[in-house]
């Protein structure tokens, strides 16, 4: 769980993310949004594979990267389990 609060921290992984609510994308697809780096894309990439946010698989020599929704509702009722109903 820390480590999907960490991923979700920061700003360009959740539009890493926001990218990837539409279809999965390969790594290079995703890149061509951003104007950091490739290796700094390629490591915030790792950073939400690391915390189970996306899932990857190999299509020949791409990497494809899609959402692992699993995670999310993991995280939504961490976070439901803080608050009370009302009266």
């Amino acid at each position: 769980m820390n480590a999907a609060f960490k991923a979700l921290a920061d700003p360009t992984r959740r539009e890493i993310l926001q990218l990837l609510v539409k279809q999965p994308l390969p790594s290079g697809k995703i890149a061509e949004h951003f104007s950091s780096s490739w290796p700094t894309i390629s490591r915030h990439l790792a950073v939400l594979k690391e915390a189970d946010l996306v899932l990857v698989v190999r299509d020949g020599q791409q990497l494809v990267y899609e959402l692992n929704t699993t995670v999310f509702q993991d995280v939504i009722r961490h976070l439901a389990g803080w608050t009370r109903p009302r009266r």
